[in-house]
């Protein structure tokens, strides 16, 4: 059990949400104050995966303590790529297919009312 007085940090606790802190108490200082995390997301793709989970709930938590959740879309990685040691890189997606991706991947923020930006 956890001896924080956010009650942001107790529920990620209970959750399951952490498993180590470097510097607990500025963290449960910090949030007694309004905070903004953010959650990037490649747009390689038209949907996300059950990977993306964990970070979505966690905005989400965040969200619900009265904080400021942003996810962040497209970028430099969603054109470069970053082949995570597979054999074939990334196809290269034009503007246009990054473009339609953001925008299904965005349906799935809409219920949450996220701030949701793309980046460059």
């Amino acid at each position: 059990m956890t001896n924080t007085k956010s009650e942001f940090l107790q529920t990620l606790h209970a959750r399951g949400y952490i498993h180590q802190v470097t510097d607990e108490k500025a963290l449960d200082d910090a949030a007694g104050k309004t905070i903004t995390g953010y959650i990037g997301f490649d747009a390689t793709a038209d949907s996300l995966h059950v990977g993306n989970l964990v970070s979505i709930m966690l905005l989400r938590r965040l969200q619900q303590a009265g904080h400021k959740p942003i996810v962040l879309m497209g970028g430099g990685t969603t054109k470069v790529g970053d082949p995570s040691g597979k054999d074939e890189t990334r196809q290269v997606l034009t503007d246009e297919k990054i473009a339609s991706n953001i925008a299904s991947i965005k349906t799935i923020f809409g219920a949450y009312r996220f701030s949701l930006n793309k980046s460059s």
